[in-house]
């Protein structure tokens, strides 16, 4: 029997497993398309970004982050989960699919009518796979959504390289987002032994979401009434599922604000150099944040009733987080201008001057993330739900004020906004689970520091290095400030990290080890 330690440290590797390919797939194949590819091909897909994901929210309606966050969830707490994914689906779809027109005026560009109702078909697509999905992260199955993940991102990048390459363009990119949504779902029917059915097994005990809020409850009696359905199971879920689902159609919101201005404001070419940029940041700091996603609500909610060992584990994770994200991140933006010209050429050098932003950011996102899952693993979506709005309604004020002044301004905004807004959701988090700011500053900032002054120290013995040999070839002097920058920096990181016997890369470095020897 695994301790969840071992549960916990071998879901970190494989979601980190998961989202280290993912993203190595996305950088390769991010290259060859963004050479074969415009900014403006991109930019019309990203204009369409917000509405996907908004309607996904609206068809899962939170109850994927519902069923894990059960403590015992049966089999028709998934089943009418599953149904009511794919009606919702089917209905939005439907909805969107007359709509396309209007977005299309909004945008003042008629090629997003038959390019949105194609797009569109990703969440009815992905409405077959949440419960399968919830199933498996319930399990701690990361294994298999790690091998799901990865097939899918392999085969839909292949497919749209061979499109792209045969001049179909943004139809392209579209047609890698649908495929990915397909082949991922499929895979995770594979893997999953849970079927729906379309009958309801009332008779079996349903649980409850561990909480003190009597909201979280219907009593056991109500699943025995002649008025039962299908999805009677629904409604003790809906309470935290519903704010859930509100606060992540906000986050979305947040997410793609810029694109949906740009996309109006300054057409798709601007709005292209922008995605272009966002992806790049977003590679990286998806690759932390999801990697814990795929345990720390699990791990966290299965804890509730230990509360200092909860908070141990909580303040062990924003350590792992703070020591990957800030060298990574901050190393992203310090070879920023090299690795976007020198990957996917100088027609995307404007993306290569907002990078270092939108990394600076970037670099707070995970530990954001990992403060939101832990509210929410408290069963307190309804602070998630309206700090959450909070945070949408001050960036939409501030970007709609700031978009005359032009695309770095409104980065800058974005950029502090989102980093001070990390601080609104520990003073929540310190209210729920005792996590002192001190406690919180104590186990970041060593890493932010020794991250800063590694990539400030890289970046001046790089410049004066290269400087001083006075080389004529443009492209030779960036592969080598580029090559020379990533060693040095990721040289003296590890240096600095290894003098200071930090703990994290100890753990981090036994657990390796133990792994390649059980292999052995």
């Amino acid at each position: 029997m695994e301790s969840l330690k071992e549960k916990t440290a071998k879901g970190l590797f494989w979601g980190g497993m998961n989202n280290g390919v993912q993203q190595l797939l996305g950088l390769a194949f991010g290259i060859i398309l963004g050479r074969l590819l415009d900014p403006s091909d991109y930019g019309m897909t990203a204009m369409l970004a917000v509405f996907s994901v908004i309607a996904n929210e609206l068809q899962s309606s939170g109850f994927k982050t519902g069923l894990i966050n059960l403590k015992s969830p049966t089999h028709d707490d998934y089943n009418a989960v599953f149904w009511f994914n794919i009606l919702a689906g089917i209905a939005i779809y439907a909805v969107l699919f007359f709509s396309a027109p209007l977005i299309a005026d909004y945008y003042h560009q008629p090629k997003l009518i038959p390019l949105s109702r194609y797009v569109f078909l990703g969440f009815v697509f992905s409405s077959f796979g949440m419960a399968q999905s919830a199933y498996l992260t319930k399990q701690m199955q990361i294994k298999q959504i790690a091998q799901c993940g990865m097939t899918a991102t392999l085969t839909s990048s292949i497919v749209s390289v061979i499109l792209a390459a045969f001049g179909f363009g943004y139809w392209a990119l579209a047609t890698q987002y649908l495929l990915y949504i397909a082949i991922n779902t499929l895979l995770l029917w594979y893997f999953s032994p849970w079927r729906p059915t379309i009958h309801s097994s009332l008779h079996t005990p349903h649980s409850s979401l561990h909480t003190p809020h009597s909201t979280f409850h219907i009593p056991h009696s109500t699943f025995h009434t002649p008025h039962s359905t299908l999805f009677t199971p629904l409604k003790k879920i809906f309470p935290f599922s519903v704010r859930i689902m509100l606060s992540a159609i906000f986050t979305q919101l947040n997410n793609n604000i810029m694109n949906l201005l740009l996309g109006r404001y300054y057409g798709e070419t601007n709005t292209g150099h922008y995605n272009q940029a966002y992806q790049w940041s977003s590679k990286c700091f998806l690759l932390v944040g999801n990697m814990l996603k795929q345990v720390d609500q699990t791990v966290l909610v299965g804890l509730c009733d230990e509360r200092e060992r909860q908070l141990a584990v909580l303040r062990k994770m924003v350590r792992f987080t703070a020591f990957i994200s800030f060298p990574l991140l901050f190393g992203l933006g310090l070879v920023s201008h090299e690795f976007i010209v020198l990957a996917i050429g100088q027609k995307w050098a404007f993306s290569a001057s907002l990078l270092p932003l939108l990394c600076l950011c970037g670099a707070f996102m995970p530990l954001s993330t990992l403060l939101t899952d832990s509210i929410i693993s408290q069963h307190r979506s309804d602070i998630y739900l309206w700090s959450t709005i909070a945070l949408g309604v001050l960036q939409i004020v501030l970007m709609v004020s700031l978009w005359r002044e032009g695309i770095y301004v409104m980065v800058i905004a974005y950029t502090v906004l989102n980093i001070l807004w990390m601080f609104v959701w520990h003073q929540f988090v310190r209210r729920l689970m005792h996590y002192r700011l001190l406690h919180f500053l104590k186990d970041i900032l060593p890493f932010a520091l020794a991250a800063a002054a590694v990539m400030i120290v890289t970046r001046v013995v790089t410049e004066f290095t290269v400087d001083s040999l006075r080389m004529t070839d443009d492209y030779l002097r960036l592969w080598l400030l580029l090559l020379s920058r990533v060693f040095i920096a990721a040289t003296l990181y590890y240096g600095v990290m290894r003098l200071s016997g930090v703990v994290i890369l100890k753990e981090i470095q036994a657990f390796l080890r133990a792994k390649l020897t059980s292999r052995g």
